[in-house]
């Protein structure tokens, strides 16, 4: 069964639904032949299921919903997973680089929000992370932003995964050393 989106056109319904996906940018592009211009589409999409899990796509075609349509599966295709504090923020502060695109993230206490422009927005309300503070630095451009983000994301890492890393007991890895406890 088709269901309308909301873009007013028809979009078969989608046979994972606990992804969900933000059109982030529509570009008309135009080839110009013997008989005028022709027309085409291309469209960035972030897909992602609001628990950890993001990707991005882009697609491009001669008509608006089959180019978000190829955007959403290349973005399905490319998730990657992002380990989050208490499942409503990120684990620490960290900075993310794609080309001249360069973004800053920090973690957030509870209620703060989505404290983040466009692109990045996009990107942290599919990821489902509910309170952050990021400012995008460069590059205006969507592509970069969302990849420069995706970046920094990827860089992120849990008590649990610096625990595997090192051999040591997540306890360990979070407990405040002894000058720091002797001072306080």
């Amino acid at each position: 069964m088709a269901e309308r989106d909301n873009r007013g056109g028809r979009r078969e319904r989608d046979e994972n639904p606990e992804f969900a996906d933000r059109l982030v940018a529509i570009n008309r592009v135009s080839k110009t032949v013997k008989g005028g211009k022709r027309f085409g589409f291309a469209a960035l999409v972030v897909v992602g299921d609001q628990r950890g899990r993001v990707g991005f796509g882009k697609g491009k075609a001669k008509e608006v919903p089959e180019a978000i349509r190829k955007a959403t599966e290349q973005a399905k295709r490319q998730m990657i997973r992002v380990a989050l504090r208490d499942g409503r923020t990120l684990h620490h502060d960290t900075n993310g680089r794609h080309g001249a695109g360069k973004v800053v993230m920090r973690a957030a206490v509870p209620g703060t929000g989505i404290i983040a422009g466009g692109p990045m927005r996009a990107v942290f309300e599919m990821l489902g992370v509910q309170d952050v503070v990021a400012k995008s630095l460069g590059s205006q451009n969507p592509y970069n932003m969302i990849r420069a983000t995706l970046d920094g994301l990827k860089q992120e890492s849990s008590p649990r995964m610096v625990a595997n890393r090192r051999g040591k007991k997540v306890a360990d890895i979070l407990k405040k050393p002894e000058a720091e406890v002797a001072e306080a």
